[in-house]
């Protein structure tokens, strides 16, 4: 048993020391926001916003939600989705670097995702608003 603990300790502490070197190697502080993180959270922001106007949007177009956003949300939810992905798209078109180096790659990709489900949402929205107003 204590053959294992000691192996099992060593073991640890060299995981540790490798993940320490690969923090530094990667100059990226742990739980720090980074410079592209930061620029990948805004267009993840405009994204989010996008996807929950467009929502509301289409709830209220489909009649549940008896007072809510209407067609002026989801047009405010469609330009949003567009500015995060016009950020995204430029974010992930630069020198981001890799997964996991602090660039904020994966950030602008899920940006990017929000940013064109808002838009489909409010597209939608928008679509079945025309369609009953034409009624």
């Amino acid at each position: 048993m204590e053959i294992t603990n000691g192996i099992l300790t060593k073991l640890i502490a060299a995981a540790s020391l490798f993940t320490s070197q690969v923090a530094f190697a990667f100059d990226v502080p742990t739980g720090a926001i980074t410079s592209g993180r930061a620029r990948a959270l805004v267009g993840g922001a405009f994204g989010l916003i996008s996807l929950i106007l467009g929502g509301l949007a289409l709830f209220r177009s489909a009649g549940r939600l008896g007072a809510g956003i209407g067609r002026i949300g989801a047009m405010i939810a469609l330009v949003l989705g567009l500015v995060g992905i016009i950020l995204s798209v430029m974010h992930l078109s630069g020198p981001a670097g890799g997964f996991g180096t602090g660039g904020g790659r994966a950030g602008a990709i899920v940006a990017f995702v929000l940013s064109l489900t808002g838009i489909i949402l409010s597209g939608l929205a928008l679509a079945r608003s025309l369609r009953r107003r034409g009624e």
